[in-house]
């Protein structure tokens, strides 16, 4: 049973210390890492189907792919990553970057020196520990097989660098992990007056007013108009029940109950009249409509969609334009029968449509509404202490050489000594090589 267990731990070392394998592993990573950038997460089932074919819609929700941060493929891969970057620091990093003192051939290594120095190898020995503590190199002194060894190491604590970069590298593991574990994010819009409860929090938010500014851009093709900057005034209540006035604008979020709330979009709400028979339709009517928002008409198969705001319409040519200013506003609709298309159409605020079997449209009022994110993240301090303690790791990693000296000292007789001297870094040997020529070099000069 013991040796089964040993086989067992072996193939377990074996499999997660591989390169190859971790490497692996990270790709895993990315590919679903991407899948949830392009697949939009957490909307409802029929979205899937409208937006995809349906084998493919069907797989993204039984693969939990409509929420892959959260689905076990996503956190399982994340185990298997760390569990393999655990594997290779203690297997393969800790006994490579912190090898133990033992005795090396001298020769074998391809930075070595021997030469001849005079007095006694304890005198010897003395003196090239003074020289090289005087250098800032640490000495140690051992004994294997009865012949004195000394070793000599510089930098040796950036050996750990490597350590460090894992570190951070499970430090912000864990950060991510916290948010998908208790962490949300989501979107709302609002129109002007309009109150919402967001219910992962219970925090209640009212838009009292929404501006926004356009400013002329001059450019090469010629003058055009830009939003430059769009503030929400908002009324919100959290946790403590108290009602308290914010602004909410771009690039500075406002903090209900450590939910941080972003001014994301703005947009144009629209109030149609819309009649049967010359009779108006009270329920169709009271509606405000967002864009992208649609509704049936009672009693047939037809659907209009309210696409766009169109902020003015060009007099000749009859086409919206890219300015954004509100001077001569229209809507794009578009309807369907059945769930197929029959077209699109531009109609002006004030001006009605035929929709045919005795329905008719006509937009009457635009309402602006604005846009909100936002995002609850409890793992966000993790992930920036882990993101600088990776970047500590890789600084030590890349810009500090460790390296230890290897020397050992016999009699030569006649009062004088052989000394034999090799250098090993964690980088090979061509980094230190020069370094290691003028050491030899000044042991010669101080006749050691």
């Amino acid at each position: 049973m013991t040796a089964a267990v040993r086989g067992l731990y072996g193939d377990f070392v074996r499999t997660f210390g591989n390169v190859l394998f971790a490497v692996s592993l990270f790709v895993v990573w990315g590919v679903l890492t991407l899948l949830g950038v392009v697949i939009d997460q957490g909307r409802d089932p029929n979205a899937y189907f409208e937006s995809y074919a349906a084998p493919i819609a069907r797989a993204i929700l039984r693969l939990n792919l409509d929420n892959v941060y959260h689905s076990p493929w996503y956190v399982g891969i994340i185990g298997l990553i760390l569990t393999s970057l655990a594997v290779c620091t203690f297997k393969r990093v800790v006994p490579a970057r912190l090898p133990a003192l033992r005795p090396v051939k001298i020769e074998s290594i391809p930075l070595h020196a021997c030469f001849e120095a005079a007095g006694d190898a304890d005198t010897v020995r003395n003196r090239l520990a003074e020289f090289f503590a005087s250098r800032g190199w640490r000495i140690r002194e051992r004994i294997f097989g009865g012949i004195e060894w000394s070793f000599a190491d510089k930098h040796n604590w950036a050996r750990r660098g490597v350590l460090i970069a894992h570190a951070g590298f499970v430090i912000l593991a864990a950060g991510t992990t916290l948010y998908w574990a208790r962490g949300f994010s989501g979107e709302i819009a609002l129109l002007d007056g309009q109150t919402s409860q967001i219910s992962n929090t219970g925090a209640v938010i009212r838009l009292d007013d929404f501006a926004y500014r356009i400013a002329p851009t001059q450019t090469k093709s010629g003058m055009v108009y830009q939003p430059i900057d769009y503030v929400s005034h908002v009324t919100v209540s959290g946790k403590n029940g108290i009602p308290a006035r914010m602004t909410v604008r771009v690039n500075h979020p406002i903090d209900i109950d450590d939910t941080l709330y972003y001014q994301a979009s703005y947009g144009f709400g629209m109030r149609f009249s819309v009649t049967h028979d010359g009779r108006r339709d009270a329920a169709l009517s009271r509606r405000t409509l967002l864009e992208g928002d649609s509704f049936d008409l009672p009693g047939s198969q037809r659907s209009v969609l309210y696409e766009r705001f169109a902020p003015t319409v060009d007099k000749q040519t009859g086409m919206p334009t890219a300015d954004p200013r509100v001077n001569d506003p229209a809507v794009v609709l578009g309807v369907s029968d059945g769930g197929a298309p029959l077209g699109e159409a531009l109609v002006p605020l004030g001006s009605r449509i035929d929709l045919g079997g005795g329905w008719g449209l006509e937009p009457q009022k635009y309402v602006m509404y604005s846009g909100f994110q936002y995002r609850h993240d409890p793992g966000v301090p993790l992930v920036g202490i882990g993101a600088f303690v990776l970047l500590t790791g890789l600084i030590i990693s890349f810009y500090f050489v460790p390296a230890r000296l290897y020397v050992r000292v016999d009699d030569a007789g006649a009062h004088r000594s052989s000394v034999g001297l090799a250098a090993t870094t964690v980088k090979g040997y061509d980094v230190f090589e020069s370094e290691f020529a003028r050491l030899v070099v000044a042991l010669k000069a101080n006749n050691l």
